[in-house]
C-alpha cells in the first residue's frame, strides 16, 4: 500500500483542480507513479499471474476541507478523477456552517486498470452543488491533513 499526505498546513485549490500530495510511503513494486508535491498519479495496470485482465486499486482520501474567508457559504466536494473524470460515487460533500468551518470529508473509488495500460488519478476540488444549475460554487477551498492511501487488492 502507499500512501500520500498533504502538506501540514493549509492549502488553497481552485475548483476543478487537484490536491497535492507528498510522498509518504511510495509504492515499492512501481505499480503506483507520483512526483511528490503534485496532484497527479499515475495507476500501472501490471500482470501479477498469466490469467490477469486488470490490476484492481482501491482508492481512499480523506481531508479537512473549508471555505477560506471572503467565500461564499455553499457545499464544498471533493472527488476522484480517473482519466479527468470523476469517479462515480467518489464525490464527499460538505456544507460549513460559516467561513473558515472545516468539515471532514471521505472520496473511495476501487479503480480495474486493464494489463498494459495506465489511467491518470487525482483528488480534486470539484462542484458540490446538485440539482440547481444557476447555483454558483465557491472559487476556491482550503485543505489541511490530507491522506491519500492506494492499494493494490488485485
Amino acid at each position: 500500500m502507499a500512501v500520500y499526505l498533504t502538506r501540514d498546513q493549509v492549502e488553497t485549490i481552485a475548483l476543478n483542480n487537484p490536491i497535492s500530495f507528498l510522498d509518504s510511503i511510495k509504492c515499492p513494486a512501481g505499480n503506483v507513479v507520483h512526483q511528490s508535491g503534485t496532484g497527479i498519479f499515475i495507476l500501472r495496470g501490471r500482470s501479477t499471474s498469466p490469467c490477469a485482465r486488470f490490476a484492481r486499486y482501491k482508492l481512499d482520501f480523506t481531508g479537512n476541507i473549508a471555505i477560506p474567508t471572503g467565500g461564499a457559504i455553499t457545499p464544498i466536494a471533493t472527488g476522484i478523477l480517473v482519466n479527468g473524470e470523476v469517479w462515480q460515487g467518489s464525490r464527499s460533500i460538505f456544507t460549513p456552517a460559516a467561513v473558515e468551518t472545516y468539515g471532514a470529508v471521505e472520496s473511495v473509488a476501487t479503480i480495474d486498470v486493464p494489463i498494459g495500460c495506465c489511467f491518470t488519478i487525482s483528488v480534486e476540488y470539484i462542484s458540490g452543488i446538485v440539482g440547481d444549475p444557476t447555483a454558483v460554487p465557491t472559487p476556491t477551498i482550503s485543505v489541511i491533513d490530507g491522506s491519500l492511501d492506494i492499494e493494490r487488492i488485485a
